[in-house]
């Protein structure tokens, strides 16, 4: 049977991870309160960041940042976009 939760980003029940995407407190608040579907889009927009501001994800300061930017991410707030980054067209 497929777990739900009320995803805080997508304001809606929606089907759940299988399981926290890391260990510690932040991962369980993840799997508790986010959907599978609004977590791949945190991916999607979090590698869109590493490749187009290019990171370093060895250094402490990205680690910082991006947590930043996935808690304001997931509750819907406002976040970073990658400067000058356009989406490639569909193709006919």
């Amino acid at each position: 049977m497929t777990r739900t939760v009320f995803c805080r980003r997508l304001k809606q029940e929606l089907e759940g991870l299988e399981r926290p995407p890391f260990p510690g407190p932040a991962g369980q608040a993840i799997f508790e309160n986010v959907s599978k579907q609004a977590w791949q889009e945190w991916l999607k927009h979090q590698t869109l960041l590493i490749n187009e501001k290019r990171l370093v994800l060895t250094d402490p300061a990205t680690a910082t940042y991006l947590a930043t930017q996935r808690e304001k991410f997931l509750a819907g707030e406002a976040v970073d976009r990658a400067e000058g980054y356009v989406p490639p067209k569909d193709s006919p």
